[in-house]
């Protein structure tokens, strides 16, 4: 029993975790030196943040189903503005990104980034279904 409780500790997704691994493979990927991570992560983690509440209001958009043609427009009219705020943010970020590394390191960030986002997806979806809970 205790080894069933230890593996499924292991199998639950930590944030922390997460981030910190996205971190060590951009720096490795990137070949930032030190002086360059001291000054480029704390920009890129104020992004993420940005990032995640942004996704937040998007979920909490999407949960219920409006009641109405003019809910259902208004609640399309929203979703369209909040991708239009993620792009914009991106893009205000990219520029910041400018400031402190060369385009082609932001450019490789970039990279590693959706390299290490896809690495994750299938290992996600590779692991066994935990019993009992139904298939998405």
């Amino acid at each position: 029993m205790l080894t069933a409780g230890a593996q499924e500790q292991k199998r639950q997704f930590s944030p922390e975790k997460f981030e910190t691994d996205l971190q060590q493979y951009i720096i490795q990927q990137v070949g930032l030196t030190q002086e360059e991570v001291a000054k480029f992560f704390p920009v890129y983690k104020e992004m993420r943040q940005k990032q995640r509440m942004i996704f937040v209001r998007q979920r909490n958009l999407g949960k219920v189903k409006p009641a109405d043609e003019a809910g259902c427009m208004k609640a399309i009219q929203e979703r369209d503005n909040i991708e239009v705020e993620q792009k914009r943010l991106l893009q205000n970020y990219h520029n910041k990104f400018f400031d402190i590394l060369p385009a082609s390191k932001v450019y490789d960030v970039l990279k590693a980034e959706d390299s290490f986002h896809r690495t994750m997806l299938k290992q996600w979806g590779h692991r066994p279904k935990d019993k009992g809970k139904q298939n998405d």
